[in-house]
């Protein structure tokens, strides 16, 4: 097992760039499965994830070819539509292939996906929409069957949630479905948007992606395309964070502020300055930030939960008091004892997180816990006095590529062991 060696108090300085977002080439990969064609995919980041997600194709008879951040998929010859276990296990974004197999061949048979522990995130609202469709389920022996013995048919969805996985779920069944799916009250995420547009460059006929009704027509037969993932919002908000919390002066390229207008917000309201040009943001922080109110996560365009950890590292370093109300998913302040441990003052108090700003951050060994969280103390660790150990890197190793070599690229005194 590794680890980051982090010696925090460094200023950083110069370009850094964004990689391809993990939660758009996620569910664009396993959209190629119900594509039945030859797919080459630019941008993909290099994941564990990303990994997990190939392994998972290939178990499924595709032909997966990976040259760095290209990955070539041809599905063609799909000859399975049942997900081992083990490989259900490793990501939470797995049961997308549900929806895509249903799309394909009209069955899928999976069990409950794995990922970050960071809260209860059932598959009701899944299953519900695809009985809507059509489709038969039942449970053996702890394995979800899907079957649609009559083909998937068009149905209107009213989601209760704007869930991201289940309507990213609907639009990959409803792509070569009989008629047409309308889906009401849908997630509105950019890489919401990034996978009808995928899907669309490969024949479908997807309308109001980004918007909070999608209608697909369904399409007996799709081609395959070349397709180029959108950058990862997230951890552009990442390296804007490792900026601030360092009173540092950054350059992100390929970045978009479009993506990220509400956290943009909240980092003007901590005192940082930022400039736009095309495709990059340059943030200029000052020596020490504000306080940043309260900050309540919410659906896009909301503020999101995967950037709830990465500020709550500014606050701990800020002047004054800060609450983070979670409102997405009920355990995600598990990094609140890890960020305590440095010298943080942070209360919880069910579903909000008090965060009482300190002049200084100490270096520790801690332990990653989540994806998100284990960001949070790779910012912690880059403004605190000392040497900062973080363990369990594999967390942070599913949504950032390399986060030790682009930061160190900028001035970070960072290391692998």
């Amino acid at each position: 097992m590794s680890c980051l060696v982090i010696n925090g108090k460094k200023k950083l300085g110069g370009e850094i760039s964004v990689h391809g977002a993990k939660n758009s080439a996620l569910p664009i990969l396993a959209a190629s499965v119900a594509v039945g064609d030859e797919c080459l995919i630019s941008n993909c980041p290099q994941l564990s994830d990303i990994r997990a997600t190939v392994n998972i194709l290939r178990g499924l008879g595709c032909r997966v070819a990976v040259n760095g951040s290209q990955i070539c998929v041809n599905s063609e010859d799909l000859s399975y539509n049942e997900i081992p276990d083990t490989l259900m296990r490793e990501l939470r974004s797995s049961f997308i292939f549900m929806g895509a197999l249903l799309s394909r061949t009209g069955r899928a048979v999976m069990c409950a996906p794995g990922g970050c522990e960071i809260g209860v995130r059932p598959v009701d609202i899944h299953l519900l929409s695809f009985r809507q469709m059509g489709v038969q389920i039942r449970e053996e022996a702890g394995r979800i069957v899907c079957e649609a013995p009559e083909g998937l048919q068009g149905a209107e969805i009213n989601l209760s949630f704007p869930s991201v996985g289940a309507t990213e779920n609907i639009i990959l069944a409803a792509v070569r479905a009989k008629g047409t799916t309308y889906i009401k009250n849908a997630a509105a995420e950019p890489e919401i948007k990034d996978l009808a547009n995928f899907l669309n460059s490969c024949g479908a006929d997807i309308n109001g992606a980004g918007g909070s009704t999608v209608v697909i027509h369904g399409k007996q037969k799709l081609h395959g395309t070349d397709y180029t993932v959108m950058s990862d919002r997230i951890v552009a908000v990442s390296y804007l964070a490792a900026a601030a919390v360092t009173g540092s002066e950054l350059i992100v390229k390929n970045a978009f502020p479009e993506h990220i207008g509400t956290v943009v917000s909240t980092f003007r309201q901590s005192g940082c300055h930022f400039e736009y040009e095309k495709k990059q943001i340059k943030i200029t922080s000052p020596s020490r930030l504000n306080k940043m109110g309260t900050i309540r996560t919410m659906p896009y365009p909301g503020f999101p939960t995967d950037c709830q950890a990465i500020i709550m590292a500014m606050a701990c370093v800020a002047r004054g008091t800060t609450i983070i109300n979670e409102n997405i998913f009920e355990s995600r302040f598990r990094h609140v004892g890890e960020l305590n441990r440095m010298g943080a003052d942070i209360t919880v108090t069910g579903r909000s997180a008090i965060v009482n700003g300190v002049k200084n951050l100490y270096g520790s060994c801690v332990k990653a816990t989540d994806l998100r969280g284990g960001m949070s103390l790779v910012l912690a660790a880059l403004c605190a006095e000392g040497e900062s150990v973080i363990e369990n890197t594999e967390f942070i190793d599913r949504g950032y590529e390399k986060a030790e070599r682009d930061l160190s690229l900028i001035g970070a005194d960072i290391r692998r062991e």
